[in-house]
């Protein structure tokens, strides 16, 4: 399966692939300085650190900004959450990019660990709705990509639902592009 650009697979998704090395941060260094002015501070779940709390945190701002996506569905459980996102060998602290501020959780951006195949793969990234259109996704983005750079890994994959433009759009602004891989 083939699809071109713009265009959803037949199953109706939308599947990218970034070129790591390809890719130049340096572009969008005034995006995050924007977001750093305006009071945000980007760091990840490890440097936070992954414990009950923030892991709870984490899940509401996730259950938040999932609620936009086109055909999501119910939100998980808690318990779900941890048991299909967290508790997984894929889930590493790490590739969890958070935005604070003022303290308040206001944007993730999450990255799970597929290196034993050659890749790593963009989760979700999300911003609760007064940061909307910021910049804060862009920045957050950035800022994965260059975890995995540092990890060694060359390729970024992702999915999106084909009604997501403003993901897809995002997605592709920095560089990422069609992709055919097998989804499961």
């Amino acid at each position: 399966m083939t699809t071109q650009p713009g265009s959803a697979a037949t199953d109706g998704w939308v599947r990218l692939a970034l070129d790591v090395p390809g890719f130049r941060a340096e572009n969008f260094a005034p995006v995050i300085q924007r977001c750093q002015h305006a009071g945000v501070e980007i760091t990840s779940l490890a440097d936070l650190g992954d414990n009950p709390q923030n892991r709870r945190a984490l899940y509401e701002l996730n259950r938040q900004c999932s609620a936009d996506i086109p055909g999501r569905g119910p939100f998980y459980s808690f318990d779900e959450y941890v048991q299909e996102r967290l508790d997984v060998p894929s889930f590493t602290p790490a590739g969890v990019v958070v935005a604070l501020k003022g303290g308040a959780w206001v944007g993730m951006s999450a990255t799970s660990d597929h290196r034993e195949a050659g890749y790593m793969f963009n989760e979700m990234t999300g911003v609760t709705a007064d940061e909307r259109r910021t910049g804060l996704a862009l920045a957050m983005k950035v800022t994965g990509i260059a975890w995995v750079r540092s990890c060694g890994v060359d390729t970024i994959r992702t999915v999106h639902h084909a009604g997501n433009h403003r993901a897809i759009a995002m997605n592709r602004r920095l560089g990422y592009r069609d992709a055919d891989w097998d989804p499961s």
